[in-house]
């Protein structure tokens, strides 16, 4: 499997850009069921603007990120940009029959979520100045988290059907696997993890550009129900280097939160609809 992300800082820390946006690349070989091989930089610089410790310090994380992976960080390429950018094109490889797609989804599957939502409100709100770099810090060691173990687990339980949320948001990567499985998916508003600091973030105006984006495409898509107006908004956050939507069946669901502690269940497939989701 082959895959390749890359972005313009989010965080002010350029190792910890390196660090987040490296788990984000590696995260779409996770998301399959695949184990990372190698990795090759992808860099954009001002090397007008910035000194180049900043560059040193990015790729520095990076790499502890891809060795932490357990792949080789074999090369890469940069140019000058007129704005930063940074990020990776991974190879991986996954065995046929351990495959995790998102199209695999069985009405009765219980759906699970690894990480918690918000980042893109707490990181938007980082930008702006509206809070404290200590009040972000759960969302960028949430960022830096890879996927490993998720997907790992998700495999040895015998999982069929994942996919990461990043930029769509959450409501946007579960549509794709509604379509993908021909079956809708029901979301338990009250039980959808936050991270710390997203809630105050959004009442401060903090929303992504994307998230407009994303809330055009899945409008029509969705059964809104009685949510709040906060929950509207978390489920078409643009994610970064965000968690898995593992479907699971019914039976495994215990053992796999058990080797997943951050894990929680979100919802449920259900045959399918008029609508992709239902909020609940």
């Amino acid at each position: 499997m082959q895959t390749v992300d890359f972005f313009a800082p989010i965080v002010d820390d350029p190792y910890d850009f390196g660090q987040v946006a490296a788990a984000n690349a590696l995260s779409d070989v996770y998301a399959m069921g695949g184990e990372p091989l190698t990795a090759l930089s992808i860099v954009g610089f001002p090397i007008d603007a910035l000194p180049i410790e900043v560059l040193t310090e990015i790729l520095r994380g990076g790499q502890d990120k891809v060795h932490e992976a357990g792949a080789t960080l074999i090369g890469g390429h940069s140019i000058i940009d007129e704005e930063l950018k940074y990020g990776l094109s991974v190879t991986g490889r996954v065995h046929p029959q351990q495959m995790l797609t998102n199209a695999g989804a069985k009405p009765g599957d219980v759906l699970v979520l690894t990480k918690p939502l918000g980042t893109g409100f707490v990181t938007t709100a980082l930008k702006r100045a509206i809070i404290a770099p200590e009040v972000a810090a759960p969302a960028v060691a949430a960022m830096r988290m890879l996927n490993r173990d998720a997907s790992r687990q998700a495999v040895a339980v015998g999982a069929k059907c994942a996919t990461d949320i990043t930029g769509f948001g959450l409501l946007g990567h579960a549509t794709h696997v509604a379509r993908g499985s021909g079956v809708t998916i029901r979301i338990q508003s009250a039980l959808l993890p936050i991270l710390p600091g997203a809630l105050d973030a959004w009442r401060a105006g903090a929303t992504p550009g994307g998230a407009e984006r994303n809330d055009a495409y899945v409008r029509e898509l969705t059964d809104w129900g009685n949510v709040e107006p906060f929950t509207e908004a978390l489920v078409i956050d643009p994610q970064t280097s965000g968690g898995l939507l593992v479907s699971l069946p019914a039976p495994v669901v215990e053992d796999y939160l058990s080797r997943v502690p951050q894990a929680v269940v979100i919802g449920d497939v259900l045959p399918r609809g008029d609508r992709a989701i239902v909020l609940a």
